[in-house]
């Protein structure tokens, strides 16, 4: 039986499973039946220590590779020379990249954040914004994607943000349930449009 989203996290959170630590773990049912308490599990792996780190220039490939997958939409190549200036410059005072890392140096993640002078629903003119929030689908549920926010939004407090905005296409509901299972609060939608002159 597969468990999956709210139904996973109802399965885990009764009384008698949270004490067993199960979110994030990979179980396989080893005996057939009625998953209950006491059931027979093998525990196939475990959440990983992940640490997250601003990038660096050893970081390039990984966080290109991801930047693909994450926008497969525009140009690998444009994709690949935006950071790779980002990596030999720094980048600019109100731009940072984050990587995360598992205990076994792979890299599994990555946030590129900026500072705005606006966001949608914010009411200040200087907002830590994330840009781009990634992680790789076999890191995915286990806390990668939680702490490169928590990461991210350390960055925007040592920038003198007070808030912190972000955005996700409308039908990414995916993007939208994590993000409001990590506190953010959706404040509208934007249709854009655009024409050739």
């Amino acid at each position: 039986m597969a468990r999956f989203g709210e139904e996973a996290l109802r399965f885990i959170s009764t009384p008698e499973r949270r004490p067993l630590n199960l979110r994030g773990i990979h179980v396989r049912v080893v005996e057939g039946g009625e998953i209950v308490t006491g059931a027979a599990i093998e525990v196939i792996s475990r959440p990983t220590t992940v640490t997250v780190r601003e990038a660096r220039r050893d970081d390039a490939s990984a966080w290109q590779e991801m930047r693909v997958a994450l926008w497969p939409e525009e140009s690998a190549d444009e994709l690949r020379v935006e950071a790779q200036r980002f990596l030999e410059s720094g980048g600019r005072p109100d731009e940072g990249v984050l990587i995360a890392e598992d205990d076994a140096g792979r890299r599994v993640g990555f946030a590129e954040l900026s500072i705005r002078s606006y966001a949608e629903g914010c009411t200040t003119g200087r907002v830590a914004y994330l840009e781009g929030w990634f992680v790789v689908a076999d890191s995915r549920r286990s806390g990668v994607g939680r702490a490169l926010v928590e990461a991210a939004e350390a960055w925007g407090r040592a920038h003198g943000c007070t808030e912190f905005g972000s955005d996700a296409l409308a039908d990414n509901v995916v993007s939208a349930e994590a993000h409001k299972a990590l506190g953010f609060e959706e404040v509208v939608t934007v249709r854009c449009f655009r024409k050739n002159l």
